[in-house]
This record gives C-alpha cells, structure tokens and sequence, in this order.
C-alpha cells in the first residue's frame, strides 16, 4: 500500500510540473544574421591592358617651292603631283595603362579619376611616284627629265596621361577623357633627277632629300564605356577586387613640323641648298578595348 501511495503521489507531482512548464512562456529564436551585399565602388588604383586599331586620314603634306637658281623645283613639283597632299595609314596599337577613380557616392555618382597609359601603334604611310618632263628648257643635250619621288611618315608609339570625368549607374561607367599626348614620329622624303639623253637615263643625277626623327608633343581626347565584372569571375587572374572592361575612342593630335629638303647634285660637292619646305602634321584616331584590374575599395 505504501508503495502504491508513493508511486502515485510521484506521478501527481510530475502532471502537476509538466502542466506549470506548459504555462511558463517560451524562449524566442534567436534573430537571423544577414550579411549584407556591399555596395559597389570605382574608387581606386587600377592597371590593365588596352588593344584596337588606330588610323590617321588628315597627316598632311603641304610642299612649299623656296625657288632656288639651281633648279627650277615647282616644275618637278607639279609633274609629280606632290605640291599638297593627304595620306591614309591604319594598323595595329596595344598597350597598358594605369590609373586611379574616386567615386563621391557608391553605387550610383560621379566619377573622377587621372589615367597614364603607353602603347605600341602600326602607324605608317609610303608613298611613290614617278614623272617624266618631255623636252625640259634649261637643259642643253638633255632630251626629258625623269622624276622619281618616295616618302615615308610613321608613329612608332603614342602615349597619353589624361583626366576622367564620368558617372556610374553601379558597375556600369560612362566617361569623357582629355589631356596630354605623346609620341615618337618619323617622316622622310625624297626626290631623284635623272637626265635622258640619246636614250639612256643617267638616274640620278641630283636629289632633295629631308627628315625627321623627333619626340612630339600635343593632344588626347575622348570618351568610353566600362563595366565591372564580378568578383569571382574567371578572367581575375590577380584576385583583384575587381575587374573591368571598356571600349574607348580618342582622338589625337601631335601637332606639325616642317622639314626642310635640301637640294644636291650627285656626287655631292659642296653645302647642300635648301630647295623644298614640307610641312607635316601628326594626327589620327583610335579605337581600342581594354581590361582594368582594380585594387583597394571593393
């Protein structure tokens, strides 16, 4: 009997505890932890590469007759066609480039930045002609006057460091560019003069001859389009903190030169005579992708 009283007495207080537990209220869950997204921003260093396609249609040639006794030069001018001339060139152009952009707002907000960039360019442009003047004066025993003329003009490399301003909408840029530019530009030009006589060219017999080979100076601009991959793309080889990519149009000019030719009869014998002034300018376009990888600000 005893037994029986406490076995039930036992089961009367555990009733009695499970149904204060049931009252008693119940402890909350414990609030999700949310990580949040950050927000994209261009501020930062950043360096990349850049490959396109450059062209020039306006490099000019203007060729000034300075009117030497020795030889009636705006003759052989006119019968080769060179007094004014344009000339087309295109190639290749690639290269790197560095820079840094601060952003006033993440996410969406002006952009502004300074860029330094080097690059290779396939700009060069040949020219050849040849004339003949029939029955020339001013020459006794001289039947014609065979011309043959050659020119050569290239820019080896171009170089630019300029400011950008633009405006974000996220990872997607849009920006206007401008500044200095520089390059290393060649031009030279010849002019052969060979007699006819009996009907043998005795080739040449004179020549004027000019060049250049300098470090010129001028102008860039232009604009672009960029936009930022994410993170973990495959093409982040460096594990940046982010990689872009543009495409960018500048225009550039490096300004003229003139090039003096001097006239000399073959063999040479004595100082040269100034006989020609060619006036050339440097200038073209490129077109040209790129891709940047950003380091810093995410």
């Amino acid at each position: 009997m005893i037994r029986r009283s406490l076995l039930a007495g036992g089961a009367s207080l555990l009733a009695i505890g499970a149904a204060s537990a049931a009252d008693l209220p119940r402890r909350a869950a414990p609030p999700p932890i949310f990580t949040p997204v950050p927000v994209f921003t261009w501020t930062g260093f950043y360096a990349g590469f850049n490959a396109g396609y450059a062209w020039s249609d306006r490099r000019r040639e203007v060729v000034t007759d300075l009117g030497i006794t020795q030889i009636p030069t705006a003759d052989y001018l006119a019968a080769l066609g060179t007094g004014t001339g344009r000339g087309d060139s295109g190639g290749f152009t690639g290269g790197g480039q560095i820079g840094y952009n601060y952003q006033f707002t993440p996410g969406s907000g002006v952009v502004v930045g300074i860029e330094a960039d080097a690059a290779y360019t396939d700009l060069n442009r040949r020219t050849a002609s040849t004339a003949t003047i029939v029955g020339f004066p001013g020459f006794p025993g001289v039947n014609d006057v065979e011309l043959s003329s050659a020119t050569r003009s290239e820019l080896s490399f171009l170089g630019t460091v300029r400011g950008r301003i633009g405006y974000a909408f996220d990872r997607f840029l849009v920006y206007g560019t401008g500044g200095f530019a520089y390059g290393q530009a060649r031009y030279s030009s010849v002019l052969n003069i060979g007699n006819t006589l009996g009907g043998f060219t005795t080739f040449p017999t004179a020549s004027i001859t000019g060049s250049f080979d300098d470090f010129l100076t001028g102008y860039a601009y232009g604009g672009g389009i960029e936009y930022a991959l994410p993170t973990d793309n495959f093409l982040n080889f460096f594990k940046s903190s982010a990689v872009t990519l543009k495409i960018e149009y500048l225009r550039f000019d490096l300004g003229s030169r003139t090039v003096t030719g001097f006239y000399d009869i073959i063999p040479a014998s004595g100082t040269p005579v100034a006989a020609t002034q060619t006036r050339v300018r440097t200038e073209g376009d490129i077109v040209r992708a790129g891709i940047n990888y950003k380091f810093g600000t995410y």
